[in-house]
């Protein structure tokens, strides 16, 4: 998400801020060249015009071009502006499903995803804030359309409204209603059909739903992939139906973004989540401080926590700080960790949330560092033996000959991983030392919940600073074999592995 964009604005605010001073015309220049960043982004005329006049007017003030660091000023106020484009005037409210039952509905035009965002949802918020969610499909058009959702009913644990064939949506929002009043469900989400394009046939029937339904919450679904196209389907349903917010879809394949930076700002309505991938989990909640992180390429390391508090439990990750703090670290906790990145997005996933590592993740894409080469070395991990994983150091010739075989992969690609096994307990090994529980206790609490600072608050700048101040204190290495080891600059551990899995 917003790859590009990120990439172009990157490259102008380098230049910025390796400047001692800045006159007026290279601030000028530089909001030239963000104008046309954002205009390639697909981000919408005005909403760019307006954009880049609001920065010039701060940027060109005295406090900026007689500051120490200008540069960096610059990149400041276009990152206040980002989240007041993207933001409005007020943050959005949570959802309004207080008063039971809450119906929710769900709008959009076929193809956005629609039904798979309602689950998705409906799983959230099942399993995040312990609603008891109904879920029912009033989509009589689509073939299988409500054979879909009752199977994704199924896949997350929440309970859909039992199929009645031959009736019609307002029958099943009626149907629906009143199974969950007498259920006691918390929320009920009404999936309405879609079309190809926005004709009168659909509008008066998502109207008739609306009315009976009276949702407190209507959220237009839209696919980001369409660009400003999203924009005017967006203005189309507010005008006709009115939504209360935005689910921007398939976000996870569109490395321009300009449709969430023109969305709030021309609509008026904020974007409630954005759709990251296939899979049911991945739903997240737009919020403008972290996404203009993202684009300015500070990282996103209040999502990155998230993740760690999801995917990693609490028992799990005290039983891991323990050993570290001891110096312990074999092919066992390895492969843990491993597993840990790939439930959490990924190398580049990874790698694109932590501040200052943005162009580290598109240099290591580059190189042809992916995700195989993680499962590569899960492989080889999994072809060695109880006491190979214990012990990794008993490692001989014939064993590795064995193991790499077992793995289908040759003897240098676990030479590879076994000198990043190395780096990676040495890291460990300082981090134990770092005070009394130290840096590692304090990364640890962190992914588990406990003593979490408000990250989301911070400046990114701020964050920036401390992460490179954590690669200072580690000689250019951050937990977890995250940091700086030579060559391309990669992660301890990903350097020296160019043509990992590769024939000689």
């Amino acid at each position: 998400m917003f790859e590009s964009l990120s990439e172009r604005l990157g490259g102008v605010f380098e230049r910025l801020t390796k400047q001692g001073a800045l006159t007026e015309a290279d601030v000028s220049t530089a909001m030239r060249e963000v104008r046309v960043a954002l205009l390639e982004a697909d981000v919408s005329l005005p909403v760019a015009r307006d954009f880049v006049a609001a920065v010039q007017k701060r940027a060109v003030g005295q406090e900026v071009l007689k500051s120490v660091t200008p540069g960096q000023l610059v990149v400041k106020i276009v990152h206040d502006e980002l989240i007041q484009v993207l933001e409005g005037e007020d943050e959005p409210e949570a959802l309004k499903i207080d008063n039971p039952p809450a119906p929710i509905l769900m709008v959009g035009l076929q193809g956005s995803g629609k039904t798979t965002t309602t689950a998705k949802l409906a799983r959230r918020l099942s399993e995040r804030e312990g609603k008891r969610v109904l879920m029912a499909s009033l989509d009589t058009n689509r073939p299988a359309a409500m054979e879909q959702l009752a199977i994704l009913g199924q896949q997350i644990g929440v309970d859909t409204l039992p199929i009645v064939k031959g009736e019609s949506a307002v029958q099943i929002a009626k149907r629906a209603k009143s199974q969950a009043t007498l259920g006691g469900y918390d929320v009920y989400m009404l999936d309405t059909a879609g079309r190809l394009h926005i004709d009168e046939v659909l509008m008066d029937e998502v109207q008739a739903v609306r009315d009976i339904a009276q949702p407190r919450e209507t959220l237009l679904v839209v696919d980001g992939l369409t660009g400003q196209d999203a924009v005017n389907v967006a203005t189309e349903f507010e005008d006709k139906v009115g939504i209360s917010g935005v689910v921007l879809t398939r976000m996870d394949g569109d490395g321009r973004g300009g449709a969430a930076l023109s969305m709030r700002a021309i609509t008026g309505k904020p974007i409630r989540f954005v759709g990251m991938g296939e899979k049911i989990d991945a739903l997240e909640t737009f919020e403008a401080r972290r996404i203009a992180g993202r684009i300015l390429g500070m990282g996103d390391i209040v999502s990155l926590v998230e993740k760690a508090q999801a995917t990693i439990e609490a028992e799990q990750a005290e039983r891991m700080m323990k050993r570290f703090q001891k110096g312990l670290f074999n092919m066992n906790d390895l492969r843990m960790q491993l597993e840990q990145m790939l439930k959490m997005g990924g190398m580049q996933g990874v790698m694109g949330m932590m501040p200052g590592m943005g162009k580290m993740a598109k240099a290591a894409e580059d190189a042809g560092f992916d995700d195989k080469i993680l499962r590569q070395q899960i492989a080889l991990i999994n072809s060695m033996t109880k006491k190979e994983r214990a012990n990794p150091q008993i490692m001989q010739a014939s064993r590795k000959r064995r193991v790499a075989a077992g793995a289908g992969l040759e003897v240098t690609d676990l030479n590879r991983l076994l000198k990043m096994h190395r780096q990676m307990s040495d890291t460990m090994k300082k981090l134990g030392k770092m005070g009394k529980g130290g840096m590692l206790k304090q990364a640890m609490r962190a992914m588990t919940g406990k003593g979490m600072p408000d990250l989301g608050k911070m400046d990114p700048a701020q964050m920036e600073e401390a992460a490179r101040a954590m690669q200072d204190k580690m000689g250019g290495k951050l937990p977890g074999g995250l940091g700086g080891a030579g060559g391309l600059d990669l992660p301890a551990g990903l350097s020296g592995l160019g043509g990992f899995g590769k024939k000689k």
